[in-house]
């Protein structure tokens, strides 16, 4: 994440949610939101802190994700311990660490999706579900989010796959007609991994359409600077103190850049040693230090190589023309320092246009329409703020897409 990312969620920008409100006849929705998209609880009952001061025992849930207060001075190292989970090479799978239980809040409903923290300071969804409210829609009812552990890989995800499932037949079953599933970054992903797994009959049946925001189709340059030098989350925070917690996750290595997005020689992190491309992820990990992330990617890596098409019809939304990260360069500190250079191509300032507009190949994949709509100069955050983007998803969701865009067709 960056500076951009962190103050348009603490002052979202104001968009048509204050417009005139118009009432329309709309279709049932459910959103799944990116990566750090929503908020996590915790309750702790732990053999041992990192602190005296970090709590040990609490008799209830509180909030783990995102709480500013734990990002002061010694509150960062026991949020850090809270927040990061064990490998396990056996099963190939992630468990908290010991004493840590957390759960997901308010899967079904739109307020954890809406604002990041119990406070509200924090904005993510807010604009964007505010609006569609102003068209019709209904908090909670037409209008559900699927929030989940977005610090794990859609592969570790069985029981909230399951969830999502229910909840799309019974959005269907109420309303009359198929949802529309909207996902935002990894969000898309998600949607799309949960799709490969369903029959097409099924799809046929409850499944409208997938609008997808940014959606990291090829995976993104920044998981690989994030896992290796960490990534502060746009806060006055010590990357490489965050990195710890980063580098525990299944969801950064699953986000690596794909084959088919960038050609094989391309090189992603260039140091004065080594420059590391695809074929070289092996040895990237040894390098940093963190082999289990290698096993991590193995594990979930497929869906990016293959891409299958999700068998519906898709809208594929993405920022455009905005200078993107694609090669960091570090120096001999490598990889306990900053990169002392970063070289950008076109995207959405984090995914880069090679890797969003892969959705292209999929109209030649499947019988389902696939329509491209770039949103020149809007950042990957912005497309769930921007009224561009606003307005073609309320197009979409009425169904005029078709008499007003014309992308699809070149």
């Amino acid at each position: 994440m960056t500076l951009p990312w962190f103050i348009n969620v603490l002052f979202p920008p104001v968009g048509p949610e204050d417009a005139n409100v118009v009432q329309y006849e709309v279709p049932p929705l459910i959103i799944v939101p990116g990566h750090t998209g929503n908020r996590l609880e915790v309750k702790l009952k732990k053999p041992a802190v990192v602190h005296w001061l970090c709590l040990r025992n609490t008799n209830r849930f509180f909030t783990l994700w995102l709480n500013l207060n734990t990002f002061l001075p010694i509150g960062i190292d026991c949020w850090i311990d809270n927040m990061r989970l064990v490998y396990n090479r056996t099963t190939g799978r992630n468990t908290n660490a010991p004493g840590v239980m957390t759960r997901v809040p308010g899967f079904g409903k739109t307020h954890s999706v809406e604002y990041l923290d119990t406070l509200k300071l924090t904005g993510y969804f807010h604009t964007l579900v505010q609006f569609l409210v102003n068209m019709g829609y209904t908090r909670d009812e037409t209008v559900r989010a699927a929030p989940y552990d977005w610090r794990m890989a859609a592969y570790e995800q069985e029981e909230y796959f399951d969830k999502l499932k229910k909840l799309i037949e019974e959005m269907q079953v109420t309303y009359g007609k198929p949802v529309y599933l909207l996902g935002h970054s990894m969000g898309s992903m998600y949607i799309l991994h949960f799709l490969k797994q369903q029959p097409q009959e099924w799809k046929d049946k409850f499944v409208q359409a997938v609008i997808s925001l940014g959606a990291p189709w090829g995976g993104t340059v920044k998981s690989l600077a994030a896992l290796t030098s960490g990534d502060n989350y746009g806060l006055a925070l010590d990357p490489l103190k965050v990195r710890d917690q980063q580098r525990t996750t299944s969801s950064n290595p699953w986000l690596l850049p794909s084959r088919r997005a960038w050609p094989e020689d391309h090189i992603f992190i260039s140091t004065p040693t080594y420059n590391y491309t695809y074929n070289d992820y092996r040895l990237f990990f040894t390098d940093i230090g963190y082999e289990d992330g290698w096993h991590q990617w193995q594990n979930g890596k497929d869906l990016l190589s293959d891409l299958p098409p999700p068998g519906v019809e898709v809208y594929c939304l993405y920022g455009t023309g905005v200078p993107t990260p694609v090669t960091y360069v570090y120096d001999e500190g490598f990889p306990s320092s900053q990169p002392v250079r970063i070289v950008y191509s076109s995207g959405d300032n984090t995914v880069s246009k090679n890797s969003l507009s892969l959705c292209r190949e999929w109209k030649d994949q499947q019988k389902q329409k696939v329509h491209v709509i770039e949103l020149p100069g809007t950042l990957h955050l912005d497309q769930i703020y921007e009224n561009h983007a606003l307005k073609n998803i309320q197009n979409i969701l009425l169904q005029n897409h078709s008499r007003q865009q014309t992308d699809s067709r070149r």
